[in-house]
């Protein structure tokens, strides 16, 4: 990994805490010059994706520092509110986040992208299955998930482009036992380098002949099914 990506100009956008963290470390450790957005307060670029001129003023910073990107981690969170108490512009704001910024950010960077570039799409499970009251956070993932396979189409030869649907993550590496574990196939819940792991191989030349592919890394969860009185399963109706 360590001449994989060494020099490599790498983006990171919601890169302050959580996956986007994680992430962005990985990269560094491997001597890739990373540049985090976040609208938290910190060392890295400051500004809300939301907002068309803060992507643009980024990405004016990193073309006076290098003439290419090699890598865009579109991660940013999107807001989550259900349909009972999400405004209008709630989920315009979703929206302008989960999809609209990524689409734009890429745009911007098409010109410069350089030769073997990738680019990785952070959506959730949750662009495939629901809680109630989520519909501004499913409608953004599922957004992102399905802007990928156009991304990766128009960029053809240009940018090998993937989504990562990620399951249960904790981002402070609780270690879960009884029920929280156990209804998850792999039989824990997942942490922010199960993640990086997947972006930094999608984004090496050992996946050179993967683009378009959403991979849900969810610890098999969605792929169990569930029915009431079956292994354990009880389903107390209120």
């Amino acid at each position: 990994m360590q001449s994989t990506f060494k020099d490599k100009v790498v983006i990171v956008t919601g890169g302050a805490n959580g996956i986007g963290k994680c992430i962005a470390e990985e990269f560094r450790r491997y001597d890739a010059f990373v540049y985090v957005i976040d609208k938290q307060e910190g060392c890295h670029f400051v500004g809300d994706i939301s907002e068309k001129q803060v992507l643009e003023a980024l990405v004016t910073e990193v073309l006076s520092k290098h003439d290419k990107v090699d890598i865009i981690i579109n991660n940013a969170l999107p807001l989550m509110k259900g349909i009972d108490e999400c405004t209008f512009e709630e989920f315009q704001y979703a929206l302008s986040v989960g999809v609209t910024a990524p689409f734009y950010l890429v745009k911007l960077l098409a010109p410069h992208l350089a030769e073997g570039a990738s680019i990785v799409n952070i959506s959730s499970s949750r662009d495939r299955m629901s809680q109630p009251q989520t519909e501004s956070y499913a409608a953004a993932k599922g957004g992102i998930a399905a802007l990928t396979h156009a991304l990766a189409v128009s960029l053809s030869g240009k940018a090998r482009v993937n989504s990562i649907s990620p399951g249960w993550i904790d981002t402070a590496y609780t270690i879960y036992e009884g029920p929280d574990a156990v209804q998850q196939p792999a039989g824990r819940v997942g942490n922010p380098m199960d993640i990086a792991n997947m972006v930094l191989y999608l984004c090496s030349e050992k996946a050179g002949f993967i683009t378009g592919e959403n991979i849900c890394i969810d610890g098999g969860m969605t792929k169990q099914m569930i029915y009431h009185g079956d292994n354990g399963w009880q389903l107390n109706e209120l």
